[in-house]
């Protein structure tokens, strides 16, 4: 066990599209006019996940409810009571089968052609047909887009209810006039669907959101930056806690935005299906922050920032969104992500009137322990814990129809190198969002940073060839879903780093490919793969300049450890294929147009004399980095995929 000290430290457009055409459909078919009927033949290629067919009569009747949404006029004299938590999921509706009805065409047609419309026999291609029709998988639900689809479904009519009478009672705004020479924010509704660790529903959520985006920048707000915690910062803290066998809690804020008075002139128009008839004209003067607007964010942090520090906590100068209690007898951690906060320490009475007192000042969840956080699985191990992201890989897979793919045991081909040059990519804006989903995928997987980071050098103009690129991948993605971090008890407290480059590793511009991995007590706490921005003419200089960004991320994490509990007592080590401190104690004689390597050089140079930071050479055989900047056959893959700590949960 680690010692702690007892001193204080300081939607898109495509499936709107969908949506309308099968709207059209819908409504072509009810008309019984088969001469104006049109087969949607363009919604075939459509994964059936993209939209929900919509009916005619939905059944409200079994909705618990106090606001009637046909009548929005009565929500203000209707004595609120607190609305039920959640509605409990239900799973015994279906989607309605879409069954458009064909006529015999008129005895006009005296063509002698016998087609499958004159004999009544034509089928036509189903686009859905029952809820039980799509595969079971419980990380795919299809959620609405719009309010028009929501509204049909008695999950969703209740969720929205729920949120608008938080927003009511917590007195988001007050209806006005128009005003004249104004800006209008507009608003819509975003659904998402809360799940539990094992994919299964735990309740449906709706959330009115504004478009910021309609706000004038240097107007209406200026700072919109609000901090996040880092996730080197999440897995530095996770492996404290398991080194300590402390407990870890998971809280939610209620709504958080609303937390905060607001002050701007805001004007937002009124929400869709809650619009007052009496005054249809009016619009909203929000006197609270509400999510959607650009300086929401950071009112909110200043806001829960004033309050933990008005108790006794320290916000960390490495990280911001981490604060620090140390008292005689506990050490509490809180680490803010927006609205999900993650707490841990030494005294688990301590955290529990803590989440006490926060419930008193905000409305909060206590999820209990952490085993989901930002799409990150929390799972216990015989050794520890595993990060993992199951549920979002999966997703991910179907939304690519990629689920039935064949795995394979590397993601990326040996001997390939993608170019600029090729086929362009059609969709290109799917390559833009599945290379984005992949990023977040690396919070967990640090083995695929370096083949992510390949197909991110092209979303510029993707071609096919990257587009297989990213289709292997997925294929490995598939066959190890349930692969995660492993963080595990940590036997000394040494911070440990292990940094390479690839000189001109990219055939179009001849840049060189840079990449480090960051151990601490035994544990990957950081890693990086990336290409370096200036040409290096020599593979030195490539090095210098791989060993010096590595170096600024050690610094940070050893400054960051220094706050948490104690200073380290031992310098950081940095293995180096290339480089060593003998080397290092050269001086080399540095072109005066270097100036970028000139100072990578000085200051690698300085901290190596002054002794707090040790360099030394590795074999390119034990060169743990070299998954970060090239391209590795399938056995020395998975030989340092183990070495990075990547076990599977199961």
């Amino acid at each position: 066990m680690l010692p702690i000290p007892k001193s204080s430290c300081p939607s898109s457009h495509s499936s709107n599209t969908s949506f309308s055409l099968l709207d059209q459909a819908s409504q072509q078919v009810r008309s019984h006019s088969p001469t104006h009927f049109i087969a949607p033949r363009s919604l075939s290629n459509i994964p059936v996940a993209s939209f929900i067919p919509s009916y005619e009569q939905p059944n409200h009747t079994n909705v618990p409810s106090t606001v009637s949404l046909s009548a929005p006029q009565q929500i203000e004299h209707v004595p609120f009571t607190d609305p039920p938590e959640h509605l409990p999921p239900s799973t015994d509706f279906s989607y309605p089968t879409i069954t458009p009805s064909y006529f015999r065409p008129s005895d006009t047609s005296r063509h002698h052609m016998v087609i499958r419309s004159k004999t009544n026999s034509l089928k036509p291609k189903a686009l859905i047909t029952s809820r039980h029709s799509l595969p079971l998988d419980p990380y795919h639900t299809p959620k609405p887009t719009t309010y028009h689809q929501a509204s049909k479904f008695p999950e969703w009519h209740h969720a929205m209810q729920i949120e608008f009478l938080a927003l009511i009672r917590n007195k988001t705004w007050t209806l006005v006039p128009l005003p004249s020479n104004s800006n209008i924010v507009g608003c819509k509704w975003v659904y998402r669907i809360k799940r539990k660790v094992d994919g299964s529903i735990e309740r449906h959520k709706a959330r009115l959101v504004a478009k910021g985006f309609h706000q004038e920048e240097g107007v209406v707000y200026f700072d919109t930056f609000s901090p996040v915690v880092k996730p080197t910062t999440v897995r530095l803290i996770l492996s404290l806690a398991v080194t300590n066998k402390w407990s870890v809690r998971q809280l939610d804020i209620n709504n958080a935005f609303l937390n905060d008075d607001f002050f701007d002139q805001v004007f937002m128009e009124q929400p869709k299906g809650f619009v007052d008839l009496h005054r249809p004209h009016f619009v909203c003067k929000l006197n609270k922050a509400l999510y959607g607007l650009k300086q929401a964010p950071r009112a909110w942090f200043n806001k829960l920032k004033a309050f933990l520090l008005g108790i006794g906590f320290l916000s960390c100068l490495s990280d911001s969104s981490l604060f620090v209690q140390q008292a005689s007898k506990h050490t509490t951690y809180v680490l803010v992500y927006v609205d999900d906060l993650i707490i841990t320490g030494s005294d688990s009475d301590f955290i529990t009137t803590f989440i006490h007192i926060l419930n008193q000042q905000f409305s909060l969840k206590d999820l209990g322990s952490l085993y989901y956080f930002l799409g990150i699985e929390v799972s216990p191990s015989s050794n520890g814990i595993i990060l993992s992201q199951g549920s979002y890989i999966c997703d991910l897979l179907r939304r690519t129809n990629m689920a039935d793919a064949k795995h394979i045991s590397n993601p990326t081909e040996p001997g390939s190198r993608l170019i600029l040059s090729g086929d362009p990519l059609s969709d290109a804006h799917l390559y833009r969002s599945v290379v984005g989903a992949l990023q977040y995928v690396t919070i967990t997987r640090p083995e695929i940073s370096y083949a992510v980071n390949r197909v991110c050098q092209f979303m510029q103009s993707p071609t096919v060839a990257h587009w297989s690129a990213i289709k292997r991948i997925l294929r490995y993605l598939k066959g190890s879903i349930h692969d995660g971090l492993l963080l595990r008890p940590m036997s000394d407290s040494s911070l440990v780093t292990f940094s390479d480059a690839g000189w001109i590793s990219d055939p179009d511009d001849s840049h060189s490919q840079h990449g480090f991995a960051l151990f601490y007590g035994g544990n990957l706490i950081s890693w990086s793969s990336r290409k370096q921005k200036v040409v290096a003419r020599s593979s030195t200089k490539v090095e210098y300049r791989a060993l010096a960004f590595a170096t600024t991320e050690l610094i940070w994490v050893q400054q960051l450890i220094s706050e948490l509990y104690s200073p380290l007592i031992a310098p950081p080590i940095v293995f180096c294929d290339n480089l060593n401190a003998q080397f290092l104690s050269r001086n080399p004689v540095i072109h005066q147009r270097s100036k970028h390597i000139r100072l990578d050089y000085h200051f690698i140079r300085e901290m190596v004399e002054d002794q707090s930071l040790v360099v030394h050479y590795v074999s390119s055989q034990n060169q743990i980095a070299d998954i970060f900047i090239k391209v590795v056959g399938t056995s020395r893959f998975l030989n340092l995929r183990s070495k990075l700590m990547v076990r599977s949960r199961t």
